[in-house]
């Protein structure tokens, strides 16, 4: 169940601390879709939540309470796990628990308390594949395609230590290891807890090398809940001294060697000293960071736009064409093919298309899944619209093509077809821009389109989000406005 907590003015550190203890519950912010060992469904069935983030929870609640001399209680709050910064920011929950890293960049706009957790990376590859041996192979083997959490500290050490690899991003872990189970990448970097949980799910994949690149999982919460922050700490040490993290942690099989590092249990220091630029400085600093990038991701959106929309009209015109002249049976199975598409949502069709019919030896490389299920998904809404399109046209010009002695597919071609195409100039307009934004469900398959470049961009530099979602913003604008004033001079043209 999600839990919002409500909002307060935060006028001093110990605000939220005071709101807590009033209320009788703090809310902690994760995202289930994640999946173990973090938060995930409890294997009874029972509708409860498991796993070490809420037990972690759970003790919290424990010590808060001793602290605050009333009980408090652990609420969990289901929010997207890019999206948990906002979340926090907007006062909806309390804080930040689901493996999130401790960077600079997020330390300069949220409180971090000391480390939980002191994760490692593990590279993991199919069991026959003897290519990859060691973290080494990574960068002396060129062209090799990495799968990883899109948005992870994962993503950010493959693309800075094997530069000469392909980083394949996806929203989930199990996606990127079953691609490396079916051969379709060669390999995925994941969190160490991460890689024990699943490793019973994907027997095929093998462990290469040692745990690499320690970081530390720490509690987000608002720089002005500064007593907040305090008390979590205490808690957290306390925790930690009287052996119940590591109980914990033994109990999903995730406690190692680096949770007794002194340096890793604590927070490194962040280098606030330097000046800060100049505006006009650091706006061409971002443009050449972010805009260029966001550009290119861009012309995919573009791409796939341009490629999947004519597929998908020439479908539509085809299923409308079945529906209205086509014989019964073929007509019903046509309109089956519609409600289908249109009751169910892109994405669920993007999965299917992209890691179902692999299962059944149909395999599709991420772009051509993505138009194949951008252009069957469009193609039902375009049946509908050149279905009212040809019934517009007045029966007398099929009566009249036919007493010409044209048959009737002639008559549908010449006749029929190009006065419905008139007639539905404006409504397609309008699905193309929509396909435009639509593109961006593609990023679950792996595209990098410009809302993900724009996510991907926003979880390394959650500081500049205003102005990536500003630019994003402005390059959606600039592709889908051309095409209002073209439907416009459709419509005044077709009118005369």
């Amino acid at each position: 169940m999600l839990v919002l907590a409500p909002r307060w003015t935060a006028a001093a550190g110990g605000a939220a601390l005071d709101a807590i203890r009033e209320r009788g519950w703090f809310t902690w912010g994760a995202d289930e879709e994640g999946g173990g060992p973090y938060v995930f469904p409890a294997p009874d069935q029972s509708g409860r939540r498991t796993g070490f983030e809420v037990d972690l929870a759970d003790e919290l609640a424990r010590e808060l309470t001793g602290a605050l001399g009333k009980p408090i209680e652990a609420r969990f709050a289901q929010a997207q796990w890019d999206k948990l910064p906002d979340l926090l920011q907007t006062g909806r929950i309390d804080c930040i628990l689901n493996g999130y890293e401790w960077t600079p960049e997020r330390a300069r706009y949220l409180l971090a308390t000391v480390p939980y957790y002191v994760y490692e990376l593990q590279l993991l590859a199919r069991a026959g594949d003897t290519r990859i041996e060691s973290w080494e192979t990574l960068r002396t083997l060129p062209g090799l395609q990495i799968g990883v959490l899109g948005g992870s500290a994962a993503e950010r050490f493959v693309a800075e230590q094997a530069p000469g690899a392909r980083v394949v991003s996806f929203d989930g872990s199990t996606n990127a290891m079953g691609e490396v189970v079916k051969a379709r990448l060669d390999a995925t970097v994941q969190d160490y807890p991460i890689a024990v949980f699943y490793q019973k799910e994907f027997p095929t994949l093998r462990f290469v090398g040692e745990p690499a690149a320690p970081g530390r999982y720490v509690i987000y919460v608002r720089r002005e809940d500064s007593a907040l922050c305090e008390v979590i700490n205490r808690a957290i040490v306390s925790l930690r001294a009287s052996g119940k993290l590591k109980e914990i942690y033994d109990r999903y099989g995730i406690w190692t060697r680096a949770q007794l590092d002194p340096v890793l249990s604590s927070l490194p220091k962040i280098d606030d000293s330097g000046e800060t630029a100049p505006l006009a400085e650091r706006a061409v600093q971002f443009f050449h960071a972010h805009a260029l990038i966001l550009l290119r991701a861009a012309g995919m959106t573009i791409l796939l736009s341009v490629v999947a929309f004519p597929i998908a009209i020439g479908i539509g015109i085809l299923v409308a064409l079945g529906r209205l002249f086509g014989p019964k049976p073929i007509s019903i199975l046509l309109a089956v093919y519609v409600e289908v598409l249109r009751g169910t949502p892109l994405m669920l069709q993007l999965f299917v298309i992209f890691y179902v019919l692999p299962s059944a030896g149909v395999y599709l490389d991420a772009f051509s899944a993505a138009v194949l299920g951008l252009a069957v998904n469009y193609s039902a809404y375009e049946a509908e619209i050149y279905r009212a399109g040809l019934q517009a046209v007045p029966v007398g010009q099929m009566e009249a093509a036919l007493a010409l002695g044209m048959s009737k597919s002639l008559a549908l071609r010449r006749i029929i077809v190009p006065q419905a195409v008139r007639i539905v100039i404006p409504p397609v307009t309008n699905d193309f821009i929509a396909l435009f934004k639509d593109t961006s469900v593609c990023s679950v398959i792996t595209i990098v389109e410009l809302t993900k470049q724009y996510n991907i961009a926003a979880m390394t530099h959650p500081a500049e989000v205003l102005p990536l979602a500003a630019v994003a913003g402005v390059l959606y604008l600039a592709m889908s406005y051309p095409l209002s004033l073209f439907s416009g001079f459709m419509e005044r043209r077709l009118a005369k």
